[in-house]
């Protein structure tokens, strides 16, 4: 899913880590993210606005896979398992 060409994450991650510096909370976090699906949703179709919601889940359940799930397992080794 994230995984794009080379030049075109440096060119991404050099804004993206710009703007990060200024995100303090989840309001910010949130605004940031709402900010930016709405300005690339100009083109208003079912197609376009559609896509944007396709990839804001690929990206949560990206974001899980490879942050969430690991830390998780750590934390059962850590703590134990539910039983």
């Amino acid at each position: 899913m994230p995984y794009i060409k080379k030049v075109s994450r440096e060119y991404l991650d050099f804004y993206l880590v710009d703007i990060s510096r200024g995100i303090n909370s989840t309001g910010d976090f949130t605004y940031c993210i709402f900010k930016l699906m709405k300005i690339l949703s100009k083109e208003k179709n079912f197609a376009k606005l559609s896509s944007l919601i396709g990839g804001l889940e690929c990206a949560k359940e990206e974001f899980y896979r490879r942050i969430v799930a690991p830390y998780e397992d750590e934390k059962i080794k850590e703590n134990g398992d539910v039983k």
